[in-house]
């Protein structure tokens, strides 16, 4: 019989998500390395869910509309502005995490239709367990590779993609090529809108790459990002929006710079200005790039 590690836990007298203030941390291994769900001091019904010690989402459970990274919070201004609010969407999430965006698109966008791709099969079970989706809430949690997932999608069907797929610090490489890209804009509806998170640190060129590449493919940019991340001085996140249409650049450079910890948004020149000479990445040249130390991530 196979072993639960959760149940595990809970016999030693660990705490479980859901259980009401007081609860503990529920740990758990996973494919990505040791799974650990931290409960937010602070918010009694909010969980911090980390990696190997490394915080990759925060979801509160009692009010998902709340975004507490500020990554998270800069995929959510792009989320709402992808379309006139109280729209139902079409979404699809490729990188699950605890599946913070998609729970905020359901609490903010009713009978929006979304579809999460996540390769870490137990990371699902865990997450569906321990922090369960609303039931009314139409969400599709499939577990598969990011790219396998994002071709199985019908032409036409989305009006966001959004990617937050990591490998250590890195984006994987095969989701790195103007080839996906190119089935990413398979996926959208006319109009639709292309998010993705990425990490970066000195002298940048990963993130400078990717916003050459998706130049190739998306004819309207828009980069948000702390200003010291864009200044080269720290690792940290950056979230990128392309699309086929003009983006709404004015109303995200408002909500980001009004955001707790507030980012920049570069586009037009100033962001073809900051990509260079960067190269264009295709799958024949796609390689992982080198993982930095660990650091603070946005």
């Amino acid at each position: 019989m196979a072993k639960n590690p959760a149940a595990k836990n809970r016999r030693r007298g660990r705490g479980v998500p859901g259980a009401g203030p007081g609860h503990d941390t529920a740990t758990e291994p996973v494919d990505g390395g040791l799974a650990e769900l931290v409960p937010d001091r602070e918010r009694p019904g909010a969980w911090t869910l980390l990696i190997d010690g490394a915080p990759q989402s925060h979801v509160d459970l009692d009010d998902p509309t709340y975004l507490s990274f500020p990554y998270q919070r800069r995929l959510g201004h792009v989320a709402d502005l992808v379309a006139p609010a109280g729209r139902p969407l079409h979404v699809v999430h490729l990188g699950g995490g605890a599946f913070t965006l998609a729970r905020y698109i359901a609490a903010t966008r009713p009978r929006s239709t979304q579809q999460i791709v996540e390769l870490d099969a137990p990371l699902v079970q865990l997450v569906r367990r321990e922090l369960p989706l609303d039931p009314g809430a139409r969400i599709r949690v499939r577990s598969a590779d990011a790219r396998a997932g994002l071709a199985k999608v019908p032409d036409g069907w989305a009006d966001l993609v959004i990617t937050d797929v990591f490998d250590g610090a890195r984006t994987p490489a095969h989701l790195t090529s103007a080839e996906f890209l190119a089935d990413v804009r398979r996926v959208l509806a006319p109009g639709g809108g292309y998010a993705a998170n990425l990490a970066d640190g000195p002298p940048l060129a990963h993130l400078r790459a990717q916003i050459a590449t998706a130049a190739t493919v998306f004819p309207e940019l828009a980069l948000a990002a702390d200003p010291a991340v864009l200044r080269g001085r720290r690792f940290g996140n950056a979230v990128l929006l392309a699309s086929d249409r003009e983006l709404p650049v004015a109303e995200l450079t408002r909500r980001v710079a009004g955001d707790p910890h507030p980012g920049r948004v570069e586009h037009g020149r100033s962001l073809r200005d900051f990509t260079g000479g960067a190269v264009v990445v295709t799958d024949a040249n796609a390689k992982p790039s080198p993982v930095p130390p660990p650091g603070t991530f946005d």
